[in-house]
Formats: structure tokens, sequence, C-alpha cells
């Protein structure tokens, strides 16, 4: 990685003016496609991710073993009564998370985003997203954005290169699992479930058409048009759902409970099919890395499993007065990194390195006993890449970080997000680059 982050470089520097060039031409295709929505566009760097099948098995063994201990968490919350009082989920939360899915998965799709360090292979979780996972246009986009890049039409000529694909394989693996639903039918009804004002139309939009290729008509519903008559739960359109994509978080659900019951109904009576279903809810909220490192959890897994959790799960606590002495935060304020227990999107995220000791303690009384954590700073691998649309664009050091694409159990691929700052954030900082992996046979 760091010899393909080098011929990119060495080759931007001698072709300064053309790069600068082909990077507007980048800007302006991803501007004018369907990653740029609800006002804003994915921004991107000049270097692409280029993975080697080295650090694609790596990544393959994480997502086994890391898929492996979060199966084992949520088993043991659905059949442990004790287990399940360790958890703050609300009591009409807990239900619905306890309600059977009906089908051979506790969790269908996920992306675990981690900081890997490319030298070492050393890495710490960031977070996992479950309900919700994106991205997967992005990667789309940014990959076919590359073809205007002039370094990377340059490296082609030296390298084979690949994409992953993260649309149809995850309609095959979606419709594998409903095959095993118990109430299946025949040619089942798809409903691509969100929240919309906030949910990524345009990948829905690309998935909808997937779905439809392989014969499966399919519906993107705003979630509080959704409406449950006679056991039956109705798309705005009209049409009888027997299947449905969630992509609504389950943290907007609780939010918007009494607008969203057509849909909570359904999933407690089981006349539909949900993909994924609330109890992926258990490791979405991020209670859980403070309590995978707790002995109750600790005590379900195998030796190695244990070691993994302790190596790759960064120390969290909950943001309590009772728990912490604001003075000692204070001193260590580049050690720590709060963060709310339960959202997405970065939002509400802030990492001591990144702010004035005066200004981290506002950070701290504001949010202290407010269900959030604090959890152990994990300092980002950077690598070297520019930034083009900057005014003097340059090359600097950019934070990295790698999330997993995970379809039932299976890693199959990569979403890549790099910032300048202390944490990378779709609200602030944050640009994201074409993934590539390569068989490392020259032409």
């Amino acid at each position: 990685m760091i010899k393909f982050n080098e011929e990119y470089s060495d080759y931007i520097a001698s072709h300064f003016e053309e790069s600068k060039a082909s990077a507007a031409k980048v800007k302006d295709y991803l501007e004018h496609s369907s990653v740029a929505y609800h006002g804003r566009c994915v921004h991107t760097l000049h270097i692409p991710k280029i993975y080697s099948k080295k650090e694609v098995d790596y990544f393959d063994s994480v997502v086994q073993t890391t898929y492996g201990i979060f199966r084992k968490i949520i088993l043991e919350y659905l059949h442990n009564p004790e287990y399940r009082k360790l958890f703050p989920f609300s009591k009409r939360m807990e239900e619905l998370i306890l309600v059977p899915n009906l089908y051979d998965s506790v969790l269908p799709i996920a992306r675990f985003d981690i900081f890997f360090n490319e030298e070492d292979y050393s890495f710490k979780f960031c977070e996992i997203n479950t309900d919700g996972t994106s991205a997967m246009n992005e990667d789309y986009e940014l990959n076919k954005a590359i073809r205007l890049n002039n370094v990377h039409e340059h490296m082609r000529s030296h390298y084979h290169f690949h994409t992953y694909e993260l649309f149809d394989s995850w309609v095959k693996e979606f419709m594998n699992l409903y095959e095993t639903y118990e109430k299946k039918v025949a040619q089942p009804y798809v409903a691509i479930v969100d929240f919309q004002a906030g949910g990524s139309i345009t990948e829905f939009a690309e998935f909808k058409k997937r779905f439809e290729f392989f014969g499966y008509e399919t519906e993107i519903c705003e979630i509080e048009d959704l409406t449950y008559t006679d056991g039956i739960l109705y798309s705005p359109a009209g049409h009888k759902i027997d299947v449905v994509y969630r992509r609504a978080v389950t943290s907007d659900l609780e939010k918007h409970w009494d607008e969203v019951q057509p849909f909570i109904r359904a999933i407690k009576d089981q006349t539909v099919c949900v993909i994924g279903s609330i109890c992926t809810q258990i490791i979405h909220n991020k209670w859980l890395f403070k309590l995978i490192r707790e002995k109750e959890t600790l005590s379900l897994l195998t030796k190695e499993e244990q070691g993994f959790v302790l190596e790759h799960i960064p120390v969290t606590r909950l943001l309590t007065s009772s728990d912490f002495d604001l003075e000692e935060l204070l001193q260590t304020k580049d050690k720590w990194i709060v963060k709310p227990l339960d959202s997405y999107a970065s939002q509400g995220v802030f990492a001591g390195t990144d702010y004035s000791t005066s200004a981290w303690a506002d950070i701290l009384m504001q949010h202290m006993d407010t269900q959030y954590i604090i959890q152990e700073y994990y300092t980002p691998y950077r690598t070297r890449n520019i930034y083009f649309t900057q005014k003097e664009p340059d090359f600097v050091g950019y934070s990295n970080m790698a999330g997993l694409f995970v379809y039932n159990g299976k890693f199959k691929g990569i979403y890549s997000r790099l910032s300048d700052g202390g944490i990378i954030s779709s609200q602030y900082n944050e640009k994201a680059v074409a993934t590539l992996y390569v068989d490392e046979k020259e032409v």
C-alpha cells in the first residue's frame, strides 16, 4: 500500500498541472452524479486507496472473527434475561428486539469501521453500522469518476485493478436470506424503507434498479407513510409488502415512535419479513463497546476472541460526573474522544486533540450525564494525499478509516474515508476515495 501511494504521489508531483485539471473533471462528474443529494456532495482526494491481496485476506479474517463475536452477543441477549439487563434499551425497544425474525441471520448487513495501520496491520474499531449501513453508492460513483483521474489512468497501464461490487451482491444475499424465511412467498414485493428526509435517496434508487433487474418488484417507501390493515403492511402506493429492506436506523424509529406505528405493529405481529430485524440494535448501539470488554461478555468468548476484543475494541465508558474527574480529563484531553451513545454519520463526535483545553472543558461539561460515552482515542494512520479543490493544493497527511462491508457474515468490500483532522466526520471534513484492489501482476 505504501508503494502504491508513493507511485501515485510521484506521478502527481511530476504532472501537477495535468493532475489539477483532471481533478477538476472528477469534481464536476461527482457534482452531477447520484452522490450529490440533500444539498451536499462527496469530496474526494486525488490518490485512491489501493489494497493488495495480503490486506484483503487480512480484512476477511477480521470480519470472520468480529462477526462470530457479534453473533454470540446477539444470541446471548435474545436467550438470557440476565444478560439483557446489562443493556440500556427502553422496554418498548427490548420488546421489538426480542421478536423472532423467522430467517437464518441475526446480523444480515453491517459495516465495520476501523482505523487500520498500513505498516504493521494494527487497528482499532471506530464504530459498527448495522441498520442504515450505507455508502455503497459513493464507492460505486467514485470508482466511475476515477476514470477521469490522470494518475490512475497512467497506473492502469502497470497494474490489474479490481473494484468491489456492492449492489448485486447484496440483492443476492438479501434474497438468499428471504428464502430461509418461514413465511416466504414465491414472488415477494420488496420495500426499501427509511425516513426519506435523511435517507440516501439516490442509493435507494440504485438498489431498486438492481432488485428489479433480478425480477423483484420494488418500491422505495417513506416509513411514516406505511399503513397496516388486517395483518397486512401496505406501501404508500397501496401494495402489500412481503419483505422490507430496512434502512431506517433504530434510534430514528424510537424518536418517531408514534409516526411509525404501522411498521411497529407489523413487526410485533410477525406479518412481514424485515431484513434486518431490530435485534441488530444490540450491535449498533455504542454501549456495545463498553460491555464487550466486561466479564459478562468476555465469558461468552474463546481465549482467542477475548484477546481480539481487548486488542481492538477501544476502552469505553459512560461520560458521567460520578465516574470522572474533570481536571484529569482536561490534563489528558488528547487521549479521549466523546460520542453520543446512539447516533450515526459522525454527529456529535468530539476528539480532544481537535480542541483547546478551554473548549474541551466546555464540551465535557455540556455532554456530562447526557447519554454520551468517552472513549480511548486512537490516532488514525495517516497517508500522503492531495485535495486539488483547495486554493493552494499541496500534499498533506490524511487520517484514514476503512469501512468493511459485511453481508451476512461475508466480507464484501471497503469504503475508504479520510480527513485532515482528528476525527473523520461526514458533517465537516470527510473526504472519500475510490477503493480498489490489485492482483500485483504487472502488465
